[in-house]
């Protein structure tokens, strides 16, 4: 993993010998340029975290440069100016232009290496709004107290310990963006990029713009490969990649460098590359769809994720998570699911897995109404037909026993729901339940039901 990458822009020898050992000294790396048009080789060659640059300079002035990087999108990284003969309006010209901030010499270096540190932390935390707003979730341990989720969890922090790439496999909403984010938050790289790439739309000269960028006289624009330079590269989709495009990142996978659109410099690739699909990628290769050597590259580890269905008994949780989440985050009003909803949503399919219980939260905190959310109102927002009574049954008890130790398991999940429901008062569970206060108590002791764990 690399470390944060800062470039130095000045023409006294000494302002950038003195910059650049005392950077190196706090564990940046630092590359350094003697000028405007060396500066512009250095940015071509390899894409900064933070440049210092100095105003006046022999051939082009720090103005000029700050303009010319300003014409793209936005600036490539922070830019912090420095100057011994600034003004007023020289400060504010490169405040427009989007500098950070602006020193004057002779420097100070306590408050040297206090603004790179600001600025970077700056520039981090602007990356991830900007990630927010492109619906990026916040980074959170996947939920779930089932053995598979458990499994899963430590099995991510293990391969998180270890550089190696990962191929992500599961159907579509049952969280594998959750656990590629969660991985790279475990790694050694977390305070490094993570870049999501859609490899669908990558096709034809399209493809090598999005990976590798492109090199236009003095505009330069990054690639993925690039902006998640020490970071992880998550390719979603992988299977849709094109063919044309496959070959062209197998190339810069094999030789562990890539040239922009347009260059002739080579940029090493320093990246973990996270591949995510719903498809069996062995039978994609076997259908020619898919390129062997490239599927062997990515598949160095595999991790498969359960369908919402196959740990169903994480539903409670994960509904509780999203009332919290979206209470928290949005300011919907907080409700909560009654055990008759919940009962039914734990037997209930998820075709769109974890996904689409999450979009049912939001959508029932949004649209309904009261404190408490029924069976019927989940109903209406799924869609969806209540489960035929034998269908209930399956999910609470096995068939394929005795009648009499299957009624003993029936009785055991009432009583159970019972309990719940009422919050373990006895006098309304039994007049609910038909049943004799004493004769109930009897029933529940039999069972090994414990009154007072429900109170």
């Amino acid at each position: 993993m690399s470390a944060t990458h800062i470039l130095v822009v000045d023409d006294e020898p000494d302002i950038r010998g003195l910059v650049q050992e005392i950077l190196e000294d706090e564990g940046y790396v630092v590359a350094i340029a003697e000028n405007g048009e060396t500066a512009r080789h250095a940015l071509r060659e390899r894409r900064p975290d933070l440049i210092l640059l100095d105003i006046w300079m022999p051939d082009i002035d720090g103005i000029t440069l700050l303009k010319e990087w300003a014409e793209e999108d936005e600036l490539p990284c922070p830019v912090i100016m420095m100057s011994g003969h600034g003004t007023v309006e020289t400060a504010v010209e490169a405040t427009r232009l989007g500098a950070y901030d602006f020193l004057e010499k002779p420097l100070s270096m306590a408050k040297l290496l206090l603004t790179v540190e600001r600025a970077l932390e700056a520039d981090k935390l602007q990356q991830e709004n900007i990630g927010l707003k492109r619906r990026t979730p916040q980074v959170h341990e996947p939920v779930g107290r089932s053995a598979a989720m458990q499994r899963l969890r430590e099995q991510v922090k293990r391969i998180a310990q270890h550089d190696t790439w990962v191929l992500i496999m599961g159907e579509a909403g049952s969280g594998r963006e959750t656990f590629a984010r969660y991985l790279h938050s475990q790694s050694a790289r977390r305070d490094r990029p993570f870049v999501d790439l859609s490899v669908s739309a990558l096709n034809g000269d399209n493809a090598a713009r999005e990976l590798f960028g492109t090199e236009d006289g003095e505009h330069t624009h990054y690639g993925s490969l690039e902006k998640a330079a020490g970071g992880t590269l998550l390719l979603d989709e992988v299977a849709d990649m094109e063919l044309d495009a496959q070959l062209k990142l197998l190339g810069a996978l094999d030789s562990g460098s890539f040239l922009r659109v347009g260059g002739n410099e080579p940029v090493r690739i320093d990246v973990r590359i996270v591949a995510v699909t719903q498809r069996n990628l062995e039978d994609e290769v076997r259908a020619g769809r898919f390129r062997e050597d490239l599927f062997y590259h990515l598949n160095v580890v595999p991790l498969s994720i359960p369908s919402l269905q196959e740990h169903a008994e994480d539903v409670p949780d994960l509904l509780n998570f999203y009332l919290d989440y979206f209470s928290t985050h949005e300011k919907l009003a907080y409700r909560k699911f009654s055990v008759g909803a919940q009962n039914f949503l734990r037997n209930y399919g998820w075709p769109g897995n974890v996904r689409e219980l999450k979009n049912l939260v939001q959508r029932v905190l949004i649209l309904g109404t009261g404190d408490e959310i029924g069976l019927k109102e989940v109903e209406v927002a799924l869609g969806a037909q209540p489960p035929l009574p034998t269908q209930v049954l399956e999910g609470l008890v096995s068939f394929d026993q005795p009648l009499r130790d299957a009624r003993e398991q029936f009785e055991k999940a009432y009583l159970d729901y019972q309990l719940e429901k009422h919050v373990g008062n006895v006098s309304k569970m039994a007049k609910e339940a038909g049943m004799e206060r004493t004769h109930l108590y009897r029933k529940l002791r039999s069972l090994g039901i414990e009154i007072k764990e429900r109170r």
